[in-house]
């Protein structure tokens, strides 16, 4: 097992499921207006469908490379690309904005399948199966789908209790940004041993 890619892996998972998306902009808002119990489903079905939705590309990509080993290559070269324009978009995020009145929260189902229609989960499972995989194969996208589980648990149960108090908060814009700027900052910190190994 490769702990520096390990150890990246921890850290691309913390970095990409704590940060706003819409996953956790979502959770957010449905925790404000339904509170933690009712938002229960949609919670775990975003964090239980993403390692699902990893899995099931991972295994593909998994056997492509097999084929194809340059693949891996280009999908690494795609995969910093797309962090420095993730780094650059979270440092210049605004305000999550509330749900609207009158709205239900997610079921479980809602959000397993809102995963693949989510471009910043497709990101995410693309860049951790190509990138971050510290065991080859199917094994290590087992293990990564195992930390996005453990961290997603945490994440969105964050980002649900978030939605109740964050309201203070965010009225001072200058708050939202500094934490945009740590979170990027940890982003771009998270492709050191990508660009090292």
């Amino acid at each position: 097992m490769n702990m520096n890619l390990l150890t990246a892996l921890f850290g691309f998972a913390v970095v990409t499921l704590f940060t706003p998306g819409p996953n956790n902009l979502m959770l957010m808002a449905s925790g404000l207006n339904f509170g933690f119990r009712r938002t229960l489903p949609h919670m775990l079905g975003v964090a239980m469908g993403f390692p699902l939705m990893l899995a099931a590309i991972g295994a593909g990509l998994a056997q492509v490379f097999e084929i194809l080993p340059i693949l891996h290559l280009v999908l690494k070269a795609l995969a910093v690309v797309f962090m420095l324009w993730l780094a650059w978009k979270i440092a210049n995020a605004g305000a999550p904005k509330g749900a609207e009145a009158g709205q239900r929260p997610l079921r479980f189902v809602d959000a397993v399948g809102f995963q693949w229609v989510n471009p910043k989960a497709w990101a995410m499972a693309t860049v951790a199966t190509s990138a971050y995989l510290p065991v080859p194969g199917l094994a290590g996208v087992g293990l990564a789908a195992a930390v996005f589980m453990a961290f997603g648990l945490c994440s969105a149960g964050t980002w649900v209790l978030a939605g109740r108090t964050v309201s203070r908060f965010l009225k001072a814009e200058w708050h939202l940004r500094l934490f945009n700027i740590a979170m990027a900052l940890l982003l771009l910190a998270s492709l050191w041993p990508l660009l090292t190994e």
